[in-house]
C-alpha cells in the first residue's frame, strides 16, 4: 500500500538521488575531485574510466574517513542548530596493469579495476524551531480531511492511513456537528504555538565497479567502467506543535513521528578516454548512460501524538507500508583538461553537465504522473565545476581544490548550490603513499514545514557545512 502523504515526496527523492558528490580517494578529494584527465587515481574509474588505461603497476588502496556536518537554521527569528558526525568508508579499490608485448609502440598495457566509490552521504541532523501565530499543519490536515466521508478516516488501513486517519482517532480531527464531511481541529485560529522539526537522515550511495582500460602508446588511453551503485537512506522525520502560552483549552501539544527507509540497486556504464597530444597536456571525455535502479523499496509508518489534557494523550500508530518501484537518473558528460609539470606538480580543471529533468519515476502498478510533471517543471539542467593543484617537494605532495555545483532547481525555487573547499598532503614511501585530505562544503537551502495552494509555513532558512578528514592508503604491489 501506498501512502498519499508520501507521494508529494517522491520528486524531491529522485533529486537526492540523482546528485552526485564524488568522493574517493584522499588525494581525489584534496583537488576538488577534478582527477578525470589526470588517471592513476580510483577515483576516475567512476568519473573518466580512461584514467585507468594510466596506470602501469597494480595498486590496492582504501580510504576511511570521518564526516562532520554541521546545520544552522533560523526559522521565523529563531536560531537553532543540529550537528553530526560519523566515521565511514569513503572508497576501497584494486587495479591489476599488465604490459603487452615488447614493442616500442602500439597497445602498451592493459588494465583492470574493482572496487568502490562513494557517490554521495546522506548522514545529517536537521533541528529547526520557532513560533507560529499564522497557521497549523492540523490546518492543512482539515483542507485535506473536507469532503472526505468520516467512514474514510475511519478505516486505519484505507487511503487515510498514515496521517488524517490517525488524526481522526486522536482527535486531532473530529467532524463538525451535523455533518460526516467537515471537521474541526483542536487549535484556534491565531494560537501562538511553538513548532519543531528535526530530522536525522543516514545512509549513502556507494558505486560498486569494475573497469577495464588500456593504453596506446601513451597517447591515448581508453576505459570503461560498469557501475553498480548502492544507495541506502534511512530518515526519522518528528513534527511538533506546542501551546506554549497555554491558552488554548483541551490542547497541550501533538507530534507527527515518520520513519523511512529505502534501499536499491542499480546500473550504469561509463565510456571515457584521456588523450596527450604533447608530453605536458591532458584532455579529458566522459559520458554516463542514465543510472537505472531497478529494485527502489520505500518502507515507512507513522506515528502521531495527541496531548489534549490530563486525561486524553494517545500514540496511534499507523501500519506499516511498503512499496517496489523503479528510477532513472540522468546522464552525466565530463570534460576536462590538466596541465603536468614533469615530476613536480599539476594543475587541472574539470566540467559536468547533467540534466536533473531526465529523472523518472515508474511502478509497476503506477506511473508517477504528477511527481514527473514536478521533476520536469521543478529540476532544470546544470554545470559543475571542479579545479585542482598538486605541487611535489621530494617525498612529499602539497594540495588543494575547489569545487562548485549548481543548483538543481528551476525558477529560483531554491537555492542549492554547493561550494567545496579542499586541501591536503601526501607523501610517497617504497611502495606505497599515505594521503591525508580535508574538504569543507557550504550549501544553503529553504524547507517549508508544510506547504499547499492556500496553507504555507514560514519559511526556515538552513546552513549547511559539511567537513571530511580522509585518509589514503595506497599499497603498489609492484612497480
Amino acid at each position: 500500500m501506498l501512502g498519499a502523504g508520501l507521494h508529494a515526496q517522491y520528486a524531491e527523492d529522485a533529486l537526492r538521488y540523482s546528485q552526485i558528490y564524488w568522493q574517493g580517494t584522499a588525494r581525489s578529494t584534496a583537488t576538488g575531485s577534478a582527477f578525470s584527465a589526470l588517471g592513476a587515481d580510483f577515483l576516475s574509474l567512476s568519473t573518466n574510466p580512461g584514467g585507468i588505461g594510466v596506470y602501469r603497476s597494480r595498486y590496492f588502496s582504501i580510504t576511511p574517513e570521518v564526516f562532520v556536518q554541521k546545520v544552522n537554521s533560523e526559522y521565523n527569528g529563531t536560531p537553532t542548530n543540529g550537528s553530526k558526525t560519523i566515521f565511514d568508508l569513503s572508497n576501497i579499490g584494486y587495479v591489476l596493469s599488465k604490459k603487452l608485448g615488447q614493442g616500442a609502440s602500439g597497445w602498451k598495457y592493459w588494465q583492470i579495476g574493482f572496487g568502490m566509490n562513494r557517490l554521495n552521504n546522506y548522514n545529517g541532523n536537521l533541528l529547526m524551531q520557532g513560533t507560529n501565530a499564522v497557521n497549523s499543519k492540523l490546518d492543512v490536515y482539515n483542507e485535506e480531511a473536507n469532503g472526505v466521508n468520516y467512514t474514510e478516516l475511519d478505516n486505519q488501513f484505507g487511503k487515510y492511513a498514515f496521517d488524517l486517519s490517525p488524526a481522526w482517532y486522536a482527535y486531532l480531527l473530529d467532524t463538525v456537528p451535523g455533518h460526516n464531511d467537515l471537521y474541526n481541529i483542536p487549535i484556534d485560529s491565531g494560537s501562538v504555538l511553538l513548532q519543531t522539526q528535526q530530522i536525522l537522515t543516514k545512509g549513502s550511495t556507494n558505486e560498486f565497479l569494475v573497469s577495464g582500460g588500456a593504453n596506446f602508446n601513451d597517447v591515448l588511453y581508453l576505459g570503461a567502467t560498469l557501475g553498480l551503485p548502492y544507495l541506502r537512506y534511512f530518515r526519522t522525520s518528528v513534527y511538533t506543535e506546542t501551546d506554549i502560552k497555554d491558552t488554548i483549552p483541551y490542547f497541550n501539544s501533538w507530534s507527527y513521528t515518520e520513519d523511512l527507509k529505502t534501499q536499491g540497486w542499480g546500473i550504469n556504464l561509463k565510456i571515457g578516454a584521456i588523450i596527450r597530444p604533447i608530453d605536458w597536456i591532458r584532455i579529458g571525455v566522459a559520458f554516463h548512460t542514465p543510472t537505472y535502479y531497478f529494485s527502489m523499496k520505500d518502507s515507512w509508518s507513522t506515528v502521531t501524538y495527541a496531548d489534549l489534557g490530563p486525561d486524553w494523550q494517545k500514540n496511534i500508530p499507523s501500519p506499516d507500508g511498503e512499496y517496489k518501484y523503479h528510477l532513472t537518473t540522468p546522464m552525466r558528460l565530463i570534460g576536462s583538461l590538466a596541465f603536468v609539470i614533469r615530476e613536480i606538480g599539476f594543475i587541472t580543471g574539470e566540467y559536468e553537465y547533467v540534466n536533473y529533468t531526465q529523472s523518472k519515476l515508474k511502478a509497476r502498478d503506477f506511473n508517477f504522473p504528477n511527481e514527473n510533471i514536478r521533476i520536469d517543471t521543478s529540476f532544470k539542467c546544470t554545470s559543475n565545476f571542479r579545479i585542482g593543484t598538486e605541487w611535489r617537494i621530494a617525498m612529499v605532495s602539497l594540495r588543494a581544490g575547489y569545487a562548485l555545483y549548481g543548483s538543481p532547481y528551476a525558477n529560483n525555487l531554491n537555492d542549492g548550490t554547493r561550494q567545496y573547499i579542499t586541501g591536503g598532503i601526501g607523501y610517497r614511501g617504497k611502495g606505497f603513499e599515505l594521503d591525508f585530505s580535508y574538504s569543507r562544503a557550504t550549501q544553503n537551502e529553504d524547507y517549508y514545514f508544510y506547504s499547499t495552494q492556500d496553507i504555507q509555513s514560514y519559511t526556515a532558512h538552513n546552513s549547511f557545512l559539511n567537513q571530511q578528514f580522509a585518509l589514503t592508503f595506497k599499497y603498489i604491489i609492484n612497480k
